[in-house]
Parts: structure tokens; C-alpha cells; sequence
């Protein structure tokens, strides 16, 4: 069986959605050595995430153009027996589509994006949602979420969940911290949080609260340091730095590699997520396998990922952001015994199992299409 896959986020720094289709390719090279698959990528450097068996296909990094006709020329050619998108699909697709939405959060929570995205987003992800053969998305928060924005039956939605990476692991703390001192140019404590500058991350609400908890405990000597690449919301959130009265102690690193990722992650006396809105997640698995306490936001899908591994607070009340921090930085016991359970959490996901229940998914609607064709050709 041969199966295609719209790669084009890979190479692109398109964060979430790179990380999926990456980790999603490899798992398959690895568990799966009897389907073909067939890769679309819109940059040179992704042929290196790519299993070298994978066909590789070049698809414009421009939507208009790979979703207006490359994509339907393409499977056309190569004659898959579907094809896995990522929210939208081709106009036109000559075999089942399967689509994973990750979230629907441009539907329940506008306002956290510019205009023509959530319109463009509105439009091009409900056709391909009502058309699809199988959706799939990475927890049962957006699954439901899913079928009520689009009142689907949630048995058309399966779940599969996202995983951390193998690459995200416990190394020498002490290395760590080295790499990142001479990486990023600061000394000290640090507490870490990654994810784009944009709205529905919750930096600002974020720096509120570690402005609140050092003002409340002047002894910590810990700065916030934000990994994630800049956007159209990137100069309100420095703004917000600046002004906070700790903006010394605030240091934004842009995009990071993942091996500099790793080493914040591990250099890092506690991992904070304070996201309004997750359909996942992942960075809250990735910094649990790196061994560091988890401190995140009790709403969306994050405490259906952290799941009595993390402290969770309230993301729109800095205060009670301010006293989890405090509260696993000063009790050591506490960050301890979250650090267990988070190394322990992150263990019971893998890309293998994903990768598993995507081929599933996959088998079962090429053979539903094969049956169909077998019954077209019955009729005749």
C-alpha cells in the first residue's frame, strides 16, 4: 500500500505542526517496512528528516499554489491510496483524504487571531473537516471540541496522541547549564517556557506573575526565559517585558534548535506553560522527559496531557500562576516529586505507539475506498 503525506511544514519552523509531521515520517520508517510512502516537502533541507526509502516530492511552500493544484497534480501522479494533510486538504484530491486538526481553537477563541488567518482558517478547514474520509487530532478534549464546531458525529474523529520526541531526554545538568550560559549569554537560575509570541500563549499574563513573584520573594534570584519565535504579537509581549519592573531579568532567546532546546529544557529549574488554549501541548511532554517539574495551565487539553503530573493553575489569574511558581521553586521536596511523576508521564506516550494508530487509521479507510471500488465494479 502506498500512502502520501503533506510534509511542507518541515524545515519551516512551523513549531507544532513540524514537530508532528517529523516525528510522524520517522516513527513510520521505523515500524512500517512493507507500505510505501510518498513525502511532499517545500524546502531542500527537509529531505534530511525524511526516512531515505520515502519517495520525496517538492511541493511550493505557498499555500495558494500547493493547495490549489500541485497537491491534486501530484497524488494524481503517484496514485496513493490516500492522502494525510495537516487542517486543510487540495481543492481537489483524486483519494481519500485524511486530515489531523490538532485544535479548533481559531473557532472557539478568535480573538487570538489576525483577521484574514481566522477567516482563511474558518473556511478551508470546515471543507476539509466535512469531506474527509477520517479526521484525526490528539486528545479528547479536540475531539469533542472538533465535532461541535463542525457537528460532525465525534465517532468520524479519532484520537491519537502526540508524543515527545526521544531526542528530548535527561543529560548532565551541570553540561546543560554550561551550553546554555555560553549559548545565551546569562548567569543563573532560570525558569522556561517555550512557545511563539502570540496571543493565546499568555506571555504577557505570564510576566505579570513573575514580575508578582519576585516582588513577594526578592530573594529568588531566578530569571524567565521565553524560547519561541517572534510573530506579529512579538513587540506587545517585549513591551510587556520592559515594563514589568523585572525586565532585566527576562531574556527572549527567538527559535531555538532542538539541541539548544534540550539543553534550556534540562538546564532549567521548572518548566511554566501558561497557554490559554492547547488542543496538546507537547513542550509540557518534552520538558517531563527532560526530568523538570511542570507547571501549566488547568484549562484546554493541558491537563489531559499533564495529568497529576504537573501543578496546573488558572491562566488568566497571574496570581495564582505567581504562587505555583513559588511554590515549586522554593519546595524542593514538591519539585522533586513532580519531576518523577513527569519522567513517568512522558514514558507512557511514544511516536511509536502515534504512528501505530495512524497506520490503523490509514488502513482502515483504504480499505473502505478498495471495498467501494469493488463494489462499483460489481454494479457494472
Amino acid at each position: 500500500m502506498r500512502y502520501a503525506i503533506d510534509a511542507h511544514a518541515i524545515g519551516r519552523h512551523l513549531t507544532g505542526n513540524e514537530v508532528y509531521v517529523r516525528s510522524l515520517l520517522s516513527a513510520f520508517g521505523t515500524i512500517d517496512k512493507k507500505s510505501e510512502f510518498v513525502a511532499y516537502v517545500s524546502v531542500p533541507e527537509a529531505e534530511s528528516w525524511i526516512p531515505e526509502r520515502f519517495l520525496v516530492r517538492r511541493v511550493s511552500a505557498s499555500p495558494f499554489a500547493r493547495l490549489g493544484y500541485q497537491l491534486s497534480r501530484l497524488v494524481k501522479e503517484d496514485r496513493p491510496a490516500l492522502l494525510h494533510v495537516q487542517y486543510t486538504g487540495p481543492l481537489f484530491c483524486p483519494v481519500p483524504i485524511v486530515t489531523t486538526i490538532h485544535d479548533v481553537s481559531f473557532v472557539e477563541h478568535p480573538e487570538y487571531f489576525p483577521a484574514f488567518r481566522r477567516r482563511q482558517l474558518e473556511f478551508t478547514v470546515a471543507q476539509t473537516a466535512r469531506t474527509a474520509a477520517r479526521i484525526i487530532t490528539v486528545s479528547e478534549f479536540s475531539r469533542l471540541a472538533i465535532a461541535r464546531a463542525y457537528s460532525l458525529d465525534p465517532e468520524r474523529i479519532t484520537v491519537v496522541p502526540d508524543a515527545a520526541n526521544p531526542f528530548f531526554r535527561v543529560v548532565n545538568r551541570e553540561a546543560a547549564q554550561k551550553r546554555v550560559r555560553d549559548t545565551f549569554q546569562f548567569e543563573g537560575p532560570f525558569v522556561l517556557s517555550v512557545g511563539d509570541l502570540q496571543p493565546r500563549k499568555n506571555h504577557i499574563g505570564m510576566i505579570e506573575a513573575f514580575a508578582r513573584l519576585i516582588k513577594s520573594e526578592p530573594k529568588l534570584p531566578h530569571r524567565l526565559i521565553i524560547a519561541g519565535q517572534d510573530t506579529w504579537f512579538g513587540a506587545r509581549v517585549r513591551e510587556a517585558a520592559r515594563k514589568s519592573g523585572v525586565g532585566d531579568r527576562i531574556s527572549f532567546t527567538g527559535f531555538v534548535s532542538d539541541e539548544d532546546l534540550l539543553r534550556l529544557y534540562n538546564a532549567c529549574d521548572c518548566f511554566v506553560f501558561p497557554s490559554f488554549y492547547e488542543g496538546f501541548g507537547i513542550p509540557i511532554l518534552e520538558a517531563m522527559a527532560c526530568g523538570r517539574a511542570v507547571v501549566c495551565a488547568n484549562t484546554s487539553a493541558m491537563p489531559e496531557v499533564a495529568d497529576g503530573a504537573g501543578l496546573l493553575f488558572d491562566p488568566i489569574r497571574p496570581d495564582e500562576i505567581a504562587r505555583a511558581l513559588r511554590d515549586v521553586l522554593i519546595d524542593g521536596e514538591l519539585r522533586s516529586r513532580m519531576e518523577r511523576l513527569g519522567l513517568q508521564r512522558a514514558a507512557g506516550f511514544s511516536w511509536q505507539k502515534s504512528a501505530q494508530l495512524t497506520l490503523q487509521v490509514y488502513e482502515q479507510v483504504a480499505g473502505r475506498e478498495a471495498e467501494r471500488s469493488r463494489m462499483a465494479v460489481k454494479t457494472r
